[in-house]
């Protein structure tokens, strides 16, 4: 009767556990399935109202189209549209000299908040506990609480080399090299172009005189950049179609791109990619302390046609807008752990001509 008492027992207790175990990968199920979509946000950039369009990265579904409560206009910049944390995107409204700040909600993006800047808003960035924002003429810190945009903690003057105030249309990007510094890149053909180093005081822009570098000898428009962990970024000189190292204020080294007209840059890693305007092209790079390498000319070709206009990835997607005959597209690519690229479908049609800036935004970790 005991050893009758202790299997009926010891059955009880594998029943229970085998519930348990299928309960649990139940859960696991639910919690892969609901992980969420990985969202690709470009902007309409229309000068009388502009607006964002909010795709599903995998299926290419419009899920959204929401008005940015502001003007767009914004042309020849990069990062227009940036993400942060998987939870905000901030966009420009070059026309209205705001900034519009969307949250995302689980596979949706809800409008926030506008900030107001202190010239037209060209590009963006986060870093530092901060939005950092370049301008036509200034560059700006919005101090972050969490995940909030809040108050205009600090701005300064951009400059050129030589002096002067940037004429309109030069700004490029604005970007985080450390928790002191941040760098605007300054287009100025013919002449050689400028890059303006900002310092920090605790995030915030000091207001201090940038310190201020020409491009190299022989070059000409620095453009996008990309910066890897150590404070060395990746940096194109768009319009001499040549790739440049900055470090410590100052540029180490460049090489020839061997694609024409190199502008806009994202890193994945220890893999940079550029959008090469001229050639219709994405190409691998890879830089060291000291130099640059082109590991691959033409990593992805634009199946449009189209003259590339921003470059976003994150979360195993590459995201690239272009150009062509009154229309734009953005084109997905799938990239791996070598930074070999494969094309996710067929372009999508946003349908505008000139929209601009693209953020890739992973699933938020929903566990």
């Amino acid at each position: 009767m005991e050893r009758k008492d202790y299997d009926m027992s010891k059955a009880v207790v594998l029943r229970a556990a085998a519930v348990v175990l299928v309960f649990a990968a139940g859960a696991a199920n639910v919690r892969a399935d609901t992980r969420g979509r990985t969202l690709a946000v470009t902007m309409t950039n229309d000068p009388t109202e502009n607006r964002i369009n909010v795709y599903d990265a995998d299926t290419h579904q419009l899920l959204q189209t929401l008005a940015t409560q502001g003007k767009g206009g914004v042309g020849g910049n990069a990062r227009g549209v940036r993400q942060y944390a998987d939870a905000l995107v901030a966009v420009v409204n070059n026309g209205s000299s705001t900034v519009a700040v969307f949250r995302r909600n689980g596979d949706s993006l809800k409008f926030d908040r506008l900030v107001t800047t202190t010239s037209a808003p060209v590009s963006l960035d986060f870093g530092n506990d901060h939005l950092y924002v370049a301008g036509a003429t200034t560059v700006d810190s919005f101090a972050l609480n969490g995940n909030t945009v809040g108050f205009l903690d600090g701005t300064a003057a951009l400059e050129l080399v030589g002096g002067g105030v940037p004429p309109n249309g030069s700004t490029a990007q604005v970007g985080v090299i450390n928790d002191s510094q941040i760098i605007v890149t300054l287009k100025t053909d013919p002449d050689p172009g400028t890059v303006d180093l900002f310092a920090l005081h605790d995030g915030s822009v000091s207001g201090a005189t940038p310190s201020v570098v020409s491009a190299p000898p022989g070059t000409l428009t620095p453009f996008g950049f990309a910066v890897y962990e150590d404070g060395t970024a990746l940096m194109t000189l768009a319009h001499s179609s040549q790739d440049g190292l900055f470090r410590d204020g100052s540029f180490t080294a460049v090489v020839a791109a061997g694609q024409t007209a190199p502008c806009w840059m994202t890193r994945v890693g220890k893999y940079v990619f550029t959008a090469n305007t001229g050639s219709g092209s994405v190409s691998r790079l890879i830089g060291t302390g000291n130099h640059v390498f082109v590991d691959s000319q033409v990593a992805a070709s634009i199946a449009t046609g189209g003259s590339p206009a921003d470059i976003d990835a994150a979360g195993g997607v590459l995201g690239v807008i272009d150009h062509i005959a009154g229309q734009s597209h953005l084109s997905l690519f799938k990239y791996n752990e070598f930074g070999e690229l494969t094309a996710a479908g067929s372009p999508i049609t946003v349908g505008v001509a000139s929209a601009n800036g693209v953020a890739i935004i992973p699933p938020r970790d929903q566990n």
